[in-house]
C-alpha cells in the first residue's frame, strides 16, 4: 500500500496527513511546491521553510517551490501585483495549483511502479486524477471547504443583500473552466473526504452522483494547561475575530452586533483587507484592528480576549475555532462551520445561524452579563480542545485510507 500526497502549500491539514501516512508506512511521497523535512542538509532551505516544516523523511518530499516562492516574495514585497491576479496572473494562487497538478500529472504517467492511489485536494487534482485514471490508480479526493455551487449561491445571496460587501467575495468572479476543473475533480475521485457535516451536506448540490463522504474533523492544537482568571464583570467583554475580512466571513453581522452592544464590549478584529469595501474601512477605524501576526501572536491575542466570534457563512471547517479552543476561549460560530462538530451548544460556546446578528448581540450580552458562565465556558473549551487533537485526525484518516484501499 503506497500513497502519493500532494498539495501545494503543504498547510497544516495536509502536513498532519503527511506525518499520518508516513507512522503507518503508507506514504510514498508527498508533492508540494516549498517543505523541509527530517535529515535535510541543506541548512538555507531548512530555515527559510522552516514554517513548513514536515515531521517525516526529507526524501520522501518531492518539493516544485519557484512559482510560489515568487509568488510569496512579490506578495511580501507588495511589488508586480499584477503577477497575482485572481486565476489569469502568472504567479496566481490558482497558477500554483496548477503548477503542482500538471506535475503531478506527469510524475504518476511516467512512474515505473505506480502508488496504490493519490491523495490531492481541491484546485489541485484535475490532471493528477486524470493521469491516475490511466494507471488505474485510486483517487482519494479531499474538499477542505464546501462544494462551488453552494458557495456561489450563498455568497450571490449575500451580494443581493449587502452589494456594498460584494467585492469582498472574489469566488463570485470564478471563471467556468476554473468551476468546471472542480467538478471533473470530483467526477474522477473514488472517495471524498471532508473535515465538517457542512462541507458534506454541501455536496448534494452536485447535479452527479458521488461516492458518500467520509467526515473527519481536523484536530486542535494542544490546549494550555490552565484557564485564564475571571474576567471583571465590570468591563466590557472582549471580543475576539481572526480571519479574512471577507463576507464570505459574515463579519458585517459581526459588527452590527457589537455596534447595538456599544461600550459593553471591546472588538479587537485580526485579519487582512481583500477588497475596498467603505463600510468595513468605515469599521476598522473605529475597532481595533491588526492587520496581521504571526501565529504564536494569535494564539496570545486568544489568551487575552474573552470570546472568539466566527460568524462565517461558509466554512469548510474552521481551524481557527480549534485554536481557540485551545487556548480556553469559548466560540460564537454558525452552523456553516464546523462548529456542530466539535462543540455542544451552550457549553464550550453558542451555535448560531448564519446572517444573524441578532442572535450574536445575545450571545455576547449573556456572557458579558454572566462572567461565571463564561469562566466555566473557559474550562469545558479546554477540555474540549484535548479530546480532540491531531493525533485523533490522524488515527481517523489513516483507517479511512486504509480502508479504501483495501
Amino acid at each position: 500500500m503506497s500513497i502519493l500526497l500532494s498539495h501545494p502549500t503543504g498547510n497544516t491539514f495536509s502536513r498532519a496527513a503527511a506525518e499520518a501516512l508516513h507512522a503507518h508506512a503508507m506514504l510514498r511521497e508527498f508533492h508540494t511546491c516549498v517543505a523541509v523535512g527530517d535529515g535535510c542538509s541543506n541548512p538555507v532551505a531548512s530555515k527559510l521553510f522552516r514554517q513548513r516544516y514536515c515531521p517525516i523523511p526529507n526524501y520522501l518530499i518531492h518539493t516544485h517551490p519557484v512559482r510560489e516562492l515568487l509568488r510569496l516574495l512579490t506578495q511580501k514585497r507588495g511589488i508586480l501585483n499584477s503577477l497575482r491576479t485572481h486565476e489569469t496572473g502568472a504567479l496566481s494562487v490558482d497558477k500554483v495549483y496548477h503548477s503542482l497538478d500538471r506535475k503531478v500529472a506527469n510524475a504518476l504517467l511516467k512512474a515505473e511502479t505506480p502508488p496504490s492511489a493519490i491523495y490531492a485536494y481541491e484546485d489541485g487534482a484535475s490532471l493528477s486524477f486524470s493521469a491516475a485514471k490511466e494507471r488505474n490508480i485510486t483517487c482519494i479526493y479531499d474538499l477542505p471547504i464546501g462544494y462551488w455551487r453552494a458557495a456561489r449561491r450563498i455568497q450571490s445571496e449575500e451580494a443581493e443583500l449587502l452589494p456594498e460587501w460584494a467585492a469582498t467575495m472574489p469566488a463570485l468572479t470564478d471563471s467556468a473552466p476554473k468551476l468546471e476543473r472542480k467538478d471533473d475533480e470530483l467526477r474522477l475521485a473514488d472517495s471524498i473526504i471532508v473535515a465538517s457535516q457542512f462541507t458534506a451536506n454541501t455536496l448534494k448540490e452536485t447535479p452527479f452522483n458521488l461516492p458518500e463522504p467520509i467526515i473527519i474533523p481536523y484536530g486542535s492544537p494542544l490546549p494550555q494547561a490552565t484557564v485564564t482568571p475571571e474576567s471583571d464583570s465590570s468591563a466590557p467583554l472582549k471580543v475576539l475575530y481572526v480571519g479574512g475580512l471577507t463576507q464570505r466571513k459574515g463579519i458585517a453581522y459581526l459588527l452590527e452586533a457589537v455596534e447595538q452592544l456599544g461600550s459593553s464590549v471591546e472588538l479587537t478584529i485580526i485579519g487582512k483587507r481583500v477588497a475596498d469595501c467603505k463600510p468595513l474601512d468605515a469599521a476598522l477605524q473605529k475597532y481595533n484592528w491588526i492587520d496581521s501576526l504571526p501565529h504564536s501572536g494569535i494564539l496570545d491575542a486568544m489568551r487575552r480576549h474573552d470570546v472568539f466570534v466566527f460568524p462565517s457563512l461558509f466554512e469548510g471547517f474552521g481551524l481557527v475555532l480549534t485554536e481557540a479552543l485551545s487556548q480556553g476561549l469559548p466560540i460564537i460560530a454558525t452552523d456553516h462551520t464546523c462548529a456542530p462538530d466539535i462543540i455542544e451548544d451552550g457549553k464550550e460556546g453558542f451555535i448560531i445561524p448564519i446572517r444573524d446578528a441578532d442572535a450574536i448581540a445575545a450571545a455576547l450580552t449573556s456572557l458579558q452579563q454572566d462572567r461565571p458562565r463564561l469562566q466555566a465556558m473557559k474550562t469545558h473549551a479546554l477540555k474540549r480542545a484535548g479530546e480532540m487533537g491531531w493525533q485523533v485526525y490522524k488515527d481517523q484518516l489513516v483507517k479511512a485510507v486504509g480502508h479504501i484501499i483495501s
